[in-house]
């Protein structure tokens, strides 16, 4: 007896721990909602009924309100909903900007009633105060436009499109998505006073923190026509590109806010990133600061704003406690950094290095982590640059740095990101290139084949399965061999001065080479088709790959043809996206490489040749007039009362000045002449063909013209004058520096007479 007893005790036991381990089910709507974030991560089990408020399958989003409690369900289960259905919704709980749900059954039970749209303002919507409810807003159109999504379902399927309109409520901008395929009541919209009602939600970034305010609206007939606009936007009168800026209007009622965190960037004179646990804040500064120190704790003010979909403060002021402190980078992977989930985080990622590159003021590192590219940047001092730290391409290193990327949208797949380095101890060399590469691989093949023929002595059947064995390693290192040896060349012309175009025929003929085919091409984004193509596709089966860029828009594709019967291959698209990193590396490059020869050679702000442009034409040019007994002129011009308008003025004003000095002195050159900027206020005409001092003496009389009107900067109007002075090779000097010279000199007595005209 007393066994049985001690037996139904331990079952009720054991039957009671269970019950206590399951948590009870959320049976309403109201429940769901008052719970915290942390005990919505615990998956709770989930089962209410609620309506319908808005559905858009292809996202799955669903929208369910039940009184005047509402929630987002992630819709994993497929069922065509329309605003008003009552349905039933089973699953479980989830942490998001709010707890919501994701479901894996929804049950229709009846068509219903839409709930009463609650009115709002723009406060309760920025402030998330009715985030998820049906609500009412009046506000005026100030955008309009189709917008085409892809199915988030099946992607392969066509896209549909929707209304995206931007609409002022209360003078703030708020996002508007209608789900609509009707373009032709987009005129009608623009300008005009509207009601909407749709549910009120926000926009996120990859760590939840709202970025945006918008509403969904489940159809055009939400959208009431309360009055329409004056005119039309294409009947306003024409208003001229100068006079553009005298319609802008913003009233800024954003607040300062105080926020307070370890100092873990710092760019001097443009921006502080500060982290306080999970949080990470980008601090744009106006001034630069000597007192900031990484590590340091620091509080800092500034206005909120949204920069490329990411939340920032502007106008920052920071100051420092000068009290120590510490937080440690986080390791993450490439999938999770191209997220966004660790945007301005302190991170530490490890990668091979592809290459390296000093670009301006800033080293690059171009990195490869999981089969995918990133760059990490460290920015010089331009005061005192220090030299770039060399780290042998192919070497594994851990970089730690702060990761900022160049895309808002984290919902959408990855996006292209970098890492912010501090210092060059960012930088850590965990791993050497390995030994065991492609050359040493083939020396050891050729020392196997020589220790083979020495030991052929141990009899005819051992040696003719050596050579069966070794031709078989052979033929399988040569080709990998062959493969790296291209792969190298391509590598080596890119970093030298070979021809874009060459170079992308060799990376389509080293996918040709690695996949065995013939037809492989590579067609560049607004530009060239170079490789091999077909004339016609029609009977083969193509595969591409996107040549990506680290920021920005695809730089092309890369595309090879099989014939239609042969089944797909994995290795298609692992050469393809071999070839498409060599082709982004190389188009990149050249990209680059061209914008250091324009700055070499052309002054920054006036945008005609420099100094060392002309000197080195100068000298060109005195070899051909020596080699043909010829002439040519130099004219010297420097602007009178120069400084007087930087003084009066403003330097902008000066630089405006310049700039359109500049302009007007190219508009009076003949075609081959040529204008540089030797610095300051101080020009240099080169004229090449002229036949006699007369001829340069006519130039400079159109150029004096130049100054006959006056200059309209805007908000002043200066009335310029310059000084010109003419020397005439070989008559006035025979060498490019004494040339200049004379030039200078006569320049200077027609200035001279200028004062002294000017003092009678």
């Amino acid at each position: 007896m007393k066994h049985l007893i001690l037996a139904i005790a331990v079952t009720l036991g054991c039957t009671t721990a269970v019950w206590a381990a399951t948590p009870a089910t959320l049976t309403t709507l109201r429940a769901i909602h008052n719970l915290t974030n942390a005990e919505a991560s615990k998956g709770l089990p989930v089962d209410f009924e609620g309506t319908v408020t808005f559905s858009r399958l292809s996202e799955h989003t669903l929208f369910v309100q039940d009184g005047g409690t509402a929630i987002y369900v992630h819709a994993q289960a497929y069922l065509r909903l329309l605003p008003g259905d009552r349905i039933r919704v089973q699953g479980k709980t989830q942490a998001s900007f709010h707890p919501d749900v994701a479901s894996d059954r929804l049950t229709l039970l009846h068509h219903g009633v839409l709930p009463k749209p609650a009115p709002v303002t723009y406060n309760e919507l920025v402030r998330g105060q009715r985030d998820c409810i049906l609500v009412t807003v009046r506000a005026v159109v100030h955008s309009a436009d189709m917008e085409y999504r892809s199915d988030v379902r099946n992607p392969s399927l066509p896209k549909h499109s929707t209304i995206h309109a931007q609409i002022l409520v209360d003078n703030s901008p708020v996002d508007v998505f209608i789900d609509s395929e009707d373009a032709s009541a987009l005129p009608t919209l623009l300008d005009a006073e509207v009601e909407l009602t749709g549910v009120a939600g926000m926009r996120f970034d990859g760590k939840m923190q709202p970025t945006e305010v918008q509403l969904s609206v489940s159809s055009l007939a939400d959208v009431k026509l309360l009055k329409p606009a004056a005119v039309t936007p294409l009947s306003l009168p024409v208003t001229t590109m100068d006079q553009i800026l005298s319609s802008y209007r913003v009233q800024d009622f954003t607040k300062r806010v105080h926020v307070q965190g370890i100092i873990t960037y710092y760019q001097p004179g443009q921006a502080v990133v500060l982290q306080n646990g999970s949080k990470s804040l980008w601090i744009a500064l106006r001034t630069s600061r000597a007192d900031l120190h990484l590590y340091d704790q620091a509080d800092a003010t500034g206005f909120p704003a949204v920069q490329g979909g990411f939340l920032v403060l502007t106008d920052g002021e920071v100051h420092n406690s000068n009290a120590p402190s510490g937080v440690n980078p986080q390791p993450e992977a490439w999938q999770k950094l191209a997220s966004s989930a660790r945007i301005f985080d302190l991170v530490s990622i490890e990668g091979k290095v592809v290459t390296e590159v000093r670009e301006g003021l800033q080293d690059e590192y171009v990195i490869s982590s999981d089969g995918n590219l990133f760059t990490a940047i460290l920015d010089q001092d331009e005061s005192r640059p220090l030299p770039m730290k060399q780290i042998p391409i192919g070497s594994t290193i851990r970089v730690t740095g702060i990761c900022v990327l160049g895309n808002s949208n984290p919902f959408h797949g990855h996006m292209s990101f970098n890492i912010l380095l501090r210092t060059a101890n960012d930088i850590l060399v965990v791993a050497r290139p390995s030994l065991l590469n492609i050359q040493n691989l083939v020396l050891l093949v050729g020392l196997l084949l020589t220790v083979v023929g020495m030991v052929g002595v141990r009899g005819w059947a051992l040696e003719r399965q050596m050579r069966r064995q070794t031709a078989v390693m052979s033929a399988r290192t040569e080709a990998e061999a062959e493969l790296e040896r291209r792969r190298s060349r391509i590598l080596e012309q890119i970093n030298g001065n070979e021809p874009l175009a060459a170079i992308l025929e060799q990376i389509a003929g080293l996918v040709s080479f690695n996949l065995g085919i013939t037809l492989c091409w590579c067609e560049v984004a607004d530009g060239a088709r170079l490789g091999n193509y077909p004339k016609d596709m029609d009977k083969l089966r193509v595969v591409q790959e996107e040549i990506a860029a680290r920021t920005g828009p695809a730089l092309g594709r890369l595309l090879a043809a099989f014939d239609a019967k042969t089944p797909p291959r994995p290795s298609e698209k692992e050469s393809l996206v071999i070839g498409t990193r060599l082709a982004t590396l190389a188009i990149e490059t050249r990209r680059r490489d061209a914008d250091l020869r324009h700055r070499s050679e052309f002054d920054l702000l006036t945008d005609v040749h420099n100094r060392f442009s002309l000197e080195r034409r100068l000298k060109r040019q005195i070899d051909l007039a020596r080699h043909s007994a010829g002439i040519f002129g130099l004219i010297y011009i420097d602007l009178d009362r120069f400084k007087q308008i930087n003084d009066l003025y403003g330097h902008h004003t000066g630089d405006l000045y310049l700039q359109a000095v500049a302009a007007r002195l190219k508009q009076q050159l003949r075609p081959g002449d040529l204008l540089a900027r030797l610095g300051g206020d101080e020009f240099a005409a080169l004229l090449p063909t002229v036949r006699n001092r007369a001829a340069v003496e006519e130039v400079v009389r159109r150029l004096k013209h130049c100054f006959n009107d006056p200059f309209v900067l805007e908000e002043h109007t200066v009335q310029g004058t310059a000084s010109f002075g003419i020397a005439l090779y070989p008559e006035d000097s025979a060498s490019a520096d004494s040339l200049l010279n004379a030039a200078d000199a006569a320049m200077y007595i027609v200035k001279k007479n200028h004062r002294v005209c000017g003092r009678a």
